[in-house]
């Protein structure tokens, strides 16, 4: 036996922000996150974010899912690393110290790119580490000790070996293709900086001439109109389309077409492509400015032309490509009064010309896709640019077999079929942008314009025999910030280097992410690491076995979270708790119309009146790892949150009773089964089957599965029941000192694997109560992070116990139900009669007697024979016994008869009401089917009720 004096109480009401300020601080001074366990590794890599983001709920849904899984493999041994880090963010970041600057009446080009460089490395340094403090806020047990930034040297230095031996092997080269190109930050976009917004448009419908005068549609006109979303592109037209198929055209194609202004001439094609209910069916192609006229073009053989400048102004001579593919073979001359002009002025001006001269068919208004720069916000203009490319397609083949060999798995499944979609459709991945910030492209031209790619300028110098008076000039281009990312699982366990770290955690266990950059990210790590990470036999590695795909986190509504919606939430908020003024503040901030503005405040002000309360971080984590089905969106509801917090008062209220009931007082120090009894037994039981479901679901990746497997046990099964069961047996002064120690042990006990089971989901409560608990039971240490996660004991599972339970539960529900609907309050003893009940079920009940008369609070049981009629009794059934309580005694009759009076003339009302309509001729006649028939259905419902109230009423008035 031990004694409980030594231990502490905890505080009266749970308040979660100084516990977490304290564990926090604790567990990383001390080290707790990095690699300790000497079993297998167990490895999962952050996804990096920006380094100038700000913790969003993506960010929390995300690290709550990877940290529980880091603490769940921890306390499992095993030597667990969360590699942390973030991405240096090229646009976002040079934007931001650029917008610094413009303050300061300066620009980059008035700096220089060295001293712009260095300004932007002072703002990292300052302001950059916003998303790692709120990271920490989360709970997130990373390694900070090993942070890696990917401009840091080690990974810059990963970047460019990685670069020149790719372009060694022949799978980097430099190409004139066209690029989302944005004329505001001057520099190529990928497709995820792209944004596609619903816009209001026109559709403008021009006039194309034929060349030959006798040629004509069916209709007998002399041209084709043809609509456009662009009209400014007209001048870079290279041929106008039809469907094959397409009746109307069919004998034109072949034919020339004058280019209006231009007077070019242009053929008819027939493609595919073409949609021939869009506009009138015939589409103008613009290969040089537009992804699927580009794409046309090379079918069909056509030219390319080119008509804007990197400014997305008309050049005074323009580009000109025999067919797509091939370099420029000439200039054409740009017509007279467009050359310079921006292009939407150009558009005007078309426009204006098409009506002067008569060209102009109509306008129509048309909602249309605008793709707009993620981060500048102007419209993107396709344009051909000299890129530096990856040759995809070899890099692709290894990539595809290792998700078909299932080495490495999708979770849901269902994604891998995206995966592979895109995989199949892959196109050359362009890796440069024209930007100052990221890691500049490893090549170097002469005056002559040969390129000569290395790791430095004097490496390039040496392997070509270059003199040191032969001027080279660096590429003035960056590297794709995905480029860098794409190396992450093992650039930051120090490759090119053959680190320890290398060998011990790659390749990893699971990648965590979200489905909208599968291609931009994860499909591009696989091939990097294939191609550069090798096995010892020198087969290729993999850089994670497991991708596990979550969704979206949508509003309570379902709706996407946006700024411009004014639905998004901030996990601080929820944590720490905002006033309903700041809220509006940081909700309507930044928005440029005042309508919206407005609209947004009072949506918040009605949905938040009082602000958001602080629910503290593990009711948050709760939430999200609640919510996190495989793969599906989740709908994020603060009602959830609210819930969650009041699951975490109810684990801190439980354990405040466990230790009034513990301390001072005797403890079994080790587990007697000898003395337990049937609470006991239950509890254990349940306890092996909430472990053993909670290891499965972290086994296949179900968190929600989790969290619902750890809330029923606490909340519904040891807190509603088990401690409740305890009360009778600790407060008989007939029960042995022996056995009350024991049922303290177990009290402790249970809780204490309790916290241990659910330390993975919410970090902070768990730690706070295990080190006041755990040393009751002579165990404990620095840290529950590290103690031995609970392992079901198949031994201790009692399925007849956990039957009788299941009885017990049932008889005790059905006597508290009666109790409700008569009103009996809970300090009355009731007298219980029994019926249809087995012989095997007389032994349960046998079994349970004294915990049932306990808990619910009877005072005689008496048994029925199977026809003996009951007395006036109030009735629930429990399986196939039904449970009497006889009224006689324990109500009034004159008050309850009174009762049901009013009960009978409320229902009486209601009946007479609809039974009145229903014999009105003209609302039956003129209602639809479906009215008259509710209606009906109503009448009939009220009518029963009034037979059950008159049949009660009978029986009280019989008593």
């Amino acid at each position: 036996m031990t004694d409980a004096q030594t231990a502490q109480n905890i505080a009266t009401t749970y308040d979660p922000t100084e516990i977490e300020k304290k564990w926090y601080k604790t567990w990383e001074e001390q080290g707790y996150f990095k690699p300790s366990g000497h079993g297998e590794s167990f490895c999962i890599m952050i996804p990096p974010p920006n380094v100038t983001g700000s913790l969003h709920m993506g960010h929390g849904f995300n690290n709550a899912i990877m940290d529980a899984l880091t603490r769940y493999n921890r306390m499992m041994g095993k030597n667990t690393l969360w590699q942390p880090g973030t991405d240096h963010a090229g646009i976002a970041t040079q934007m931001v110290v650029e917008r610094q600057l413009g303050l300061q009446g300066v620009t980059r080009h008035d700096l220089g790119r060295e001293k712009f460089i260095e300004k932007v490395w002072e703002w990292k340094e300052q302001s950059g580490g916003t998303i790692t403090k709120q990271i920490r806020r989360l709970g997130s047990s990373v390694d900070w000790s090993r942070e890696r930034f990917t401009m840091d040297e080690g990974l810059s230095n990963a970047v460019k070996e990685v670069f020149v031996r790719l372009h060694e092997d022949g799978l980097i080269y430099r190409g004139k293709r066209l690029v989302n190109w944005d004329p505001k930050l001057q520099t190529a976009l990928s497709d995820l900086e792209v944004e596609s917004k619903e816009e209001k448009g026109s559709l403008w419908h021009f006039k194309y001439f034929f060349e030959d005068k006798s040629v004509k549609t069916q209709d007998g006109k002399d041209y084709l109109v043809v609509a456009t979303t662009r009209p400014e592109t007209l001048l870079g037209d290279t041929a106008v389309a039809v469907h094959p198929e397409d009746e109307r055209y069919a004998h034109l194609v072949g034919k020339n077409i004058v280019l209006p202004i231009t007077g070019r001439l242009i053929p008819i094609v027939a493609d595919d492509y073409v949609e021939k209910d869009f506009g009138t069916g015939c589409v103008k192609i613009t290969p040089a400015h537009d992804f699927n006229d580009y794409e046309l073009g090379k079918r069909n053989s056509l030219p390319i032309i080119n008509i804007f400048n990197k400014n997305a102004e008309v050049l005074g001579e323009f580009e000109y490509i025999a067919k797509a593919g091939e370099q420029i073979s000439k200039t054409i001359t740009a017509p007279a009064d467009y050359a310079g002009l921006e292009r939407f002025e150009a558009r005007k001006k078309l426009v204006a010309q098409a009506e002067a001269e008569g060209w102009l068919d109509q306008i129509q208004p048309y909602d249309l896709k605008a793709p707009r720069g993620d981060r500048s916000g102007v419209i993107i203009e396709p344009l051909l640019t000299d890129q530096w490319y990856v040759k995809i397609a070899p890099l692709a083949e290894p990539a595809i077999e290792a998700v078909q060999d299932g080495r490495i798995k999708f979770v849901p499944e269902q994604y891998s079929n995206m995966y592979m979609a895109w995989m199949r459709d892959i196109q050359d991945w362009c890796i440069s942008r024209q930007l100052w910030w990221g890691h500049r492209i490893p090549a170097w031209y002469d005056a002559d314009g040969n390129i000569y790619v290395g790791r430095s300028e004097d490496e390039v110098r040496a392997k070509n025999n270059i003199a040191a008076d032969v001027e080279l000039k660096q590429d003035e281009d960056v590297l794709d910030t995905w480029f860098s990312s794409a190396l992450w699982t093992f650039s930051t366990l120090g490759w090119p280097e053959q680190t320890p770290e290398l060998k011990t955690f790659h390749p990893t266990d699971v990648l965590v992410t979200g489905f909208d950059i599968i291609f931009f990210w994860v499909a591009r790590m696989i091939m990097m690491t294939m191609h550069f990470m090798k096995n010892d036999d020198g087969s290729s590695q993999i850089p994670f076995k497991t991708v596990y795909v979550h969704g979206l986190v949508r509003d309570g509504e379902g709706q996407k979270m946006s700024k411009s919606k004014g639905n998004v939430l901030d996990p601080l908020d929820l944590i720490d708790g905002i006033d309903l003024e700041s809220l509006v503040a940081k909700r309507t901030t930044g928005l440029m119309n005042p309508k919206d503005a407005a609209k947004i405040e009072k949506s918040t002000r009605k949905e938040f009146p009082e602000g958001i309360n602080a629910y503290g971080t593990d009711a948050v984590r709760f939430t999200f790892c609640a919510l996190a089905n495989t793969g599906r969106d989740i709908k994020f509801d603060l009602k959830r949150v609210e819930g969650y917090r009041n699951f975490c008062n109810k684990i801190w209220n439980a354990t405040r009773f466990v230790l009034m009931n513990v301390e001072g007082q005797t403890v079994g120090k080790d587990a007697r089964p000898d003395l337990w009894e049937l609470p006991e037994q239950w509890i254990i039981s349940r306890l092996q089957k909430a472990e053993a479901a909670v290891h499965q679901a972290f086994a296949t990746y179900r968190l929600d599965l989790a969290a619902q497997a750890i809330y029923d046990f606490i909340w519904n099964e040891y807190c509603d029941w088990y401690v409740e069961l305890t009360k009778p047996v600790l407060n008989d002064a007939e029960v042995s000192e022996e056995r009350k120690a024991e049922v303290r042990r177990v009290l402790l006990a249970v809780m204490e694997a309790s916290l241990r089971l659910a330390h993975p989901l919410m970090p902070y409560l768990t730690e706070e109560i295990w080190q006041t608990l755990a040393p009751m039971l002579g165990q404990g240490g620095p840290t529950i992070m590290t103690a031995q996660y609970p392992i079901p004991e198949q031994e201790k599972i009692n399925e007849q116990a956990e039957a009788d339970m299941q009885w017990l539960q049932g008889l005790i529900g059905a006597v508290r139900n009666i109790r409700g609907e008569m009103g009996l309050g809970n300090a009355r003893l009731l007298p219980v009669l029994l019926q249809n009940i087995s012989d095997a079920e007389r032994e349960q009940i046998t079994r349970i007697e004294a915990l049932f008369k306990a808990l619910a609070k009877v005072e005689s049981i008496e048994f029925l024979g199977k026809d003996q009629e009951p007395p006036l009794s109030s009735s629930s059934v429990v399986g196939h016994a039904s449970v009497f309580v006889p009224m006689k005694g324990l109500i009034d009759p004159k008050a309850e008869l009174g009762r049901l009076q009013k009960d009978l003339d409320k229902i009486q009302k209601q009946h007479d009401q609809i039974a009145g309509k229903l014999a009105n001729e003209g609302f039956v006649s003129k209602a639809p089917a479906a009215v008259v028939e509710g209606e009906k259905a109503k009448l009939a419902e009220f009518a029963a009720q009034l037979d059950k109230v008159k049949a009660n009423m009978e029986q009280i008035a019989a008593l």
